[in-house]
């Protein structure tokens, strides 16, 4: 694994006025500078300039190593608190570019790398400061310098928007989906999937198993509370004029939750029934409790992706129809928000990450979470993240 120090600065002549920003990545052994990056910004402020080096920088850094060990340094405490959760993020235009660093972020980390942020004194930022100024000057700056990578790699590569992907042979290929073949990948936009569970039911408190048959709950108090924090999460997300399109399951926990979501958006929700929870048969509506009960031996084969339920499905079979699913949705410059189960959305994941249910299955899914995940037209994905439910919190 590559290992990098991004240091990164923006600034603004007037606050609001003239700005630029600048960011370098910088070899943290030797001190060599591999990569630099400055522009103008035209009217902008002090954060808006900070953050945007912010992001150039994890860019400039993902495109000599996707999957790299990265320190971002900054003098901005606000960026960098805020960057790390201590600090809420009030303003819509800063959580939106906020977004946009942890996007990258989180596409470095699901290629195996890491990033963690820290805050520096001035004094020890003063290469970004001057290439910060440099783009207030009007300057344009976008060098990747011939430096020696570690295992033999170098430098000099153009400099440009790369999707962050696995790379042939990766260990984290599995993780970000299909690499294209020969020739240049998809510069294009990505297709953006969020898949949101369902909130709680009666049956969800009671801790009763509830497929795509039986009972059918709706929503309780408690759940549609959950629905609107999850609705108003996701309408943090959404760009301007960027085309949405919401999709849930048939049953009426995830209609439910669509509706509040959709309306936040201001779009009609559409039902798919292919996203509808795992049909559990004989055991929907029972607890986990009377389930090891009444069928202890049947109980013990659950994460065998082959078994299927007395009366239900397997989770093979529920991953084939989520695949096919997904594979609909999954494309054109928008934003797909789709609505699902707990079962539905493990197996997908399961197909997403390559692995079998019995691993898949220990990921967790809170209720009214989001798992966020981009689609190339190229057939190249990267999953962000995973039960984000700070939202609930």
């Amino acid at each position: 694994m590559s290992r990098f120090i991004v240091e990164a600065d923006g600034g603004s002549r007037g606050n609001p006025g003239v700005a630029g920003y600048g960011a370098l990545v910088r070899d943290p052994v030797t001190r060599a500078v591999l990569a630099e990056r400055a522009a103008p910004l035209g009217h902008a402020s002090n954060n808006v300039a900070e953050y945007t080096g912010l992001i150039e920088g994890l860019r400039a850094a993902a495109h000599l190593d996707p999957g790299a060990d990265i320190e971002v340094r900054m003098d901005s405490k606000l960026v960098v608190e805020q960057m790390n959760g201590r600090w809420k993020i009030k303003h819509p235009g800063m959580r939106e570019l906020a977004g946009r660093a942890r996007e990258i972020a989180g596409a470095i980390i699901a290629a195996g790398g890491s990033v963690r942020y820290a805050w520096v004194p001035r004094a020890q930022n003063a290469a970004a400061d001057t290439l910060s100024n440099k783009g207030m000057d009007g300057e344009r700056i976008s060098t990747d310098h011939q430096v020696p990578l570690p295992g033999g790699a170098a430098g000099g590569v153009p400099a440009g928007d790369i999707p962050v992907r696995a790379r042939p042979g990766d260990p984290a290929a599995a993780a970000v989906g299909p690499v294209p073949g020969p020739g240049a990948p998809d510069l294009g936009p990505p297709t953006r999937i969020l898949l949101v569970r369902h909130a709680v039911t009666d049956d969800t408190v009671a801790g009763r198993v509830t497929g795509r048959g039986g009972s059918d709950p709706a929503l309780n108090a408690l759940g549609t509370q959950q629905a609107r924090r999850a609705a108003a999460a996701v309408r943090d997300i959404v760009r301007d004029g960027e085309q949405v399109t919401v999709v849930t399951s048939t049953l009426a926990r995830a209609r439910g939750t669509g509706a509040l979501i959709s309306e936040a958006l201001g779009v009609s929700a559409r039902t798919d029934e292919a996203w509808d929870e795992v049909d559990l048969g004989e055991w929907d509506g029972l607890t986990w409790a009377q389930i090891a009960q009444r069928a202890p031996g049947e109980l013990a084969r659950i994460r065998d992706e082959r078994f299927v339920i007395p009366g239900g499905e397997s989770f093979a079979q529920v991953r084939e129809r989520v695949a096919a699913a997904f594979a609909r949705y999954a494309t054109g410059d928008r934003l797909v928000v789709i609505v699902s189960h707990n079962g539905a959305l493990q197996a997908l994941l399961s197909h997403l990450l390559g692995v079998d249910f019995t691993i898949a299955s220990r990921l967790s899914l809170s209720p009214a979470s989001l798992t966020w995940v981009r689609v190339w037209a190229d057939g190249g994905y990267a999953i962000d993240r995973i039960n984000d439910d700070a939202h609930q919190r």
